[in-house]
């Protein structure tokens, strides 16, 4: 595998190797050496790097790491002057030669060989939409007195005016989905970025508008297995950032950045099959298998504790309120977007039968996210899990004693990180996931994210107390 890099590297004369990983939160870090530098050996002996200057790695007294490339997963990166190949690589200790356990595409690698292990299917499939905003500019501030964020957009209703830019054409709050142009000024821009995905590799379905006004965008990347898909969504939200960068613009996938409007959602379709058949596909509600149902109650059960990766951001829980088209209601249904799983009916085709995870958010670190996704899932055909009764209506629309018995996601990252610590053991009795990583991330969100957020004053509140 490796000899299809090297002839990569001279056919294409490529000047820069870009060794790139996943942190803990799901951001990529890299370091790059010349394509010369690069050698077979480093395919297996890897290549050390300082563990300690990442978040959640290594104590500085146990800092060194090693990078160890994957042939496969080569790409030319589009954006840089000097032609660089950009690999994805793995995290393993130095002295063992061990995976890293802290290392995110490691527990994916796990939850795709347990999948394996239990004899019920070979392969999952997950096709995640992860919506964003491509802002024409960004700017924010804090400090102990002050803060202040402003987001500016020649499209959005609210905005009173961008230097010279038309601004006759402003797309109400949501009304995005999908005017043409001039409404729509983003065409060619999202063109450009899919342009670049497919060349990265990633096929991509179809690109539009979304709901909310600034900029709201989606561009549909086609289904693969969770470790592939894991590596295309990584290369995804690069590509975006940075096409969207290079046009003078800013891209982001924060879930919630503009108030009274729709956020960015991540909905995830998820499928099981075994020996290149659809195990979803059957005679029960929706035309699914009592499979796909016992996976759902798995999920329906488990989605507090699922949502603490997939929805893991303290900015999540302002997405997952009532109205927006939000999917706070532990329920499912087919068609109805007001649960937080849909069976889609597109297609009758046992082939297209799948799940349609809609909690989750594209601040998720992929690998974490997935595998979580995964687990709960197969817990609920191992214990077969009922999910309850199917819901056809509005849930926001039923009386109170109506919807009396449909849970709710958790309403902040505390409440959902509380879930996760007290139930768990579907992701560890596996091995997929360790206590030891699950106390990291509880720690780390916590001390990094949650507390901090709490300890500030919001500047709402300056409207709402000021004057006590």
């Amino acid at each position: 595998m490796p000899k299809k890099v090297f002839d990569q590297i001279e056919k294409e004369k490529v000047e820069i190797i870009d060794l790139r990983f996943v942190d803990i939160f799901g951001k990529w870090q890299h370091f790059s050496t010349p394509a010369s530098f690069l050698s077979e050996k480093d395919f297996k002996e890897g290549i050390g790097f300082d563990g300690s200057s990442i978040k959640g790695f290594k104590p500085i007294e146990e800092s060194d790491l090693i990078l160890i490339p994957e042939p496969e997963t080569a790409f030319i990166d589009p954006f840089f002057e000097h032609k660089t190949l950009c690999l994805i690589c793995d995290v393993y200790e130095p002295g063992t030669r061990q995976p890293f356990i802290f290392d995110p595409r490691f527990i994916a690698k796990k939850a795709q060989k347990y999948l394996e292990s239990t004899g019920l299917a070979d392969k999952v499939y997950l096709g995640p939409e992860a919506e964003f905003f491509i802002f024409d500019s960004i700017n924010y501030f804090e400090s102990e007195n002050q803060s202040y964020y402003k987001i500016d957009s020649a499209e959005a209703f609210w905005n009173s005016g961008l230097g010279e830019r038309n601004l006759g054409y402003k797309i109400r709050a949501k009304e995005g989905y999908f005017p043409v142009p001039p409404n729509d000024t983003l065409q060619d821009l999202r063109s450009e970025i899919t342009r670049h995905l497919i060349n990265a590799g990633i096929e991509v379905e179809k690109h539009h508008h979304e709901v909310a006004t600034a900029g709201q965008s989606e561009i549909d990347m086609k289904y693969d297995e969770l470790l592939a898909m894991a590596d295309k969504l990584m290369k995804f939200k690069y590509i975006v950032k940075a096409t969207c960068s290079k046009a003078g613009r800013v891209a982001t996938f924060m879930p919630k950045p503009i108030f009274s409007d729709n956020g960015s959602g991540m909905h995830t379709h998820i499928s099981l099959w075994q020996e290149g058949q659809p195990l979803f596909a059957g005679d029960k509600y929706g035309g699914l298998s009592e499979m796909a149902l016992y996976f759902i109650g798995g999920l329906l059960k488990h989605a507090g504790a699922v949502l603490a990766f997939a929805s893991p951001t303290t900015n999540s829980y302002k997405r997952l309120v009532p109205g927006y088209e939000a999917p706070v209601n532990l329920a499912y249904s087919q068609r109805n977007r007001s649960a937080a799983i849909r069976i889609p009916v597109y297609s009758d085709h046992p082939s297209s039968k799948r799940l349609e995870f809609r909690p989750p958010d594209p601040a998720a670190n992929p690998y974490l996210a997935f595998s979580a996704i995964l687990l709960a899932g197969l817990d609920g055909i191992q214990n077969k899990i009922d999910p309850g009764k199917a819901y056809d209506s509005n849930i926001f629309e039923l009386t109170k004693e109506e919807a009396k018995d449909i849970k709710s996601v958790p309403g902040s990252l505390v409440e959902a990180l509380a879930c996760l610590n007290k139930d768990r053991e579907f992701l560890t009795e596996s091995g997929v996931f360790t206590d030891a990583f699950i106390d990291q991330w509880i720690d780390l969100k916590t001390g990094l994210e949650a507390d901090p957020v709490r300890l500030r004053p919001h500047p709402h509140e300056f409207l709402l107390y000021h004057d006590c």
